[in-house]
C-alpha cells in the first residue's frame, strides 16, 4: 500500500517527513487547487531525504487547457525539477473536447526522462474515464490520482472500484480528495486500491504577538494568523489507517 501525502510548504514538508511519509506530492498554493512548488522548495524536500518526492507541474489555477506557451514553461519546470532530484513529476491536460491532451502529456512525459509520472485531477474533468486512462497508460504514465469524477473519492468510490478492476495491473490509481485517517480504511475497501493521497492536515496558529487583523494580504476574510498545514500526528494516523 502507498499512502502520498500531499505537501504545500515547508513545515508540511518536514511534518510529513516526521509523521513517516515515504512518497511524497510537492506544491505550492494549495488553496488555489496546488500549483508547481518553487525550486528551493523542491531541493529542500530532496535534502531531507524521503525516498519519493513527486512535484507538482501546473502553471496556475483553473482548468487544464494549456496555451503552448504555457505547455512550455510546464516542460521547462520539469526538467529544472528532474535537475533538482525529484524522483517524479505530477502532470495534466486535457484539449477543449475535454480529451487528453495527447500532444502536451507526451512532451511532458518525455521532459521527466524516465522518472515517475503520475497523472493528475485533470482526469477527474475529462468527457470519458475509461477512453482517457486507456491514452494515460499507453503515453507512459505510472500513477493516476483520482476522486473518481466526484468532489471527493469516497463519493467517487464506485468508479475508483471499477478502474482499479479494470486497469489496476497496469497503472496505479491512486484515491484521492478527502481522504483523511477517518476514512481511509473504508475507502481502500470499497475500492480495491493500493495507493491513496491526503493533506493530512490540521490548523496552524500563528506564533505573531503583534497583530493587525484588519489588513488583509490575501482574499478578504482569510486571515493571516492561521494556516491549514501537514500535521506529523495525522500523518502518523492516515499511515496507520492504511494498512501501512
Amino acid at each position: 500500500m502507498i499512502c502520498e501525502i500531499c505537501c504545500g510548504d515547508s513545515e508540511s514538508l518536514y511534518a510529513a517527513s516526521e509523521g513517516g511519509a515515504k512518497r511524497i506530492e510537492l506544491c505550492s498554493a494549495l488553496a488555489e487547487g496546488g500549483v508547481t512548488p518553487s525550486i528551493g522548495l523542491i531541493r529542500q524536500a530532496v535534502a531531507l531525504g524521503i525516498p519519493e518526492v513527486n512535484v507538482l507541474i501546473r502553471p496556475r489555477k483553473g482548468d487544464f487547457l494549456y496555451t503552448n506557451l504555457e505547455v512550455e514553461l510546464m516542460i521547462d519546470d520539469i526538467r529544472t525539477a528532474v535537475e533538482a532530484g525529484a524522483t517524479g513529476v505530477v502532470i495534466g491536460a486535457l484539449i477543449a473536447d475535454g480529451n487528453i491532451d495527447e500532444d502536451a502529456t507526451a512532451a511532458m512525459i518525455k521532459a521527466a526522462q524516465g522518472r515517475n509520472v503520475t497523472f493528475h485531477r485533470a482526469f477527474d474533468l475529462c468527457r470519458d474515464p475509461y477512453d482517457a486512462l486507456e491514452k494515460i497508460i499507453a503515453l507512459g504514465c505510472t500513477s493516476l490520482l483520482t476522486s473518481g469524477q466526484a468532489a471527493t473519492a469516497m463519493e467517487g468510490a464506485p468508479l475508483i472500484k471499477q478502474l482499479v478492476k479494470q486497469f489496476g495491473d497496469r497503472i496505479t490509481v491512486m484515491a484521492a480528495s478527502g481522504v483523511r485517517p477517518s476514512n481511509v480504511a473504508a475507502l481502500i475497501s470499497a475500492t480495491g486500491v493500493r495507493a491513496v493521497h491526503g493533506t493530512a492536515r490540521a490548523p496552524r496558529h500563528s506564533m505573531m504577538a503583534f497583530r493587525r487583523d484588519d489588513v488583509p494580504m490575501g482574499a478578504p476574510g482569510e486571515g493571516e494568523y492561521t494556516r491549514i498545514v501537514t500535521s506529523a500526528v495525522e500523518v502518523e494516523k492516515l499511515i496507520k489507517n492504511a494498512g501501512i
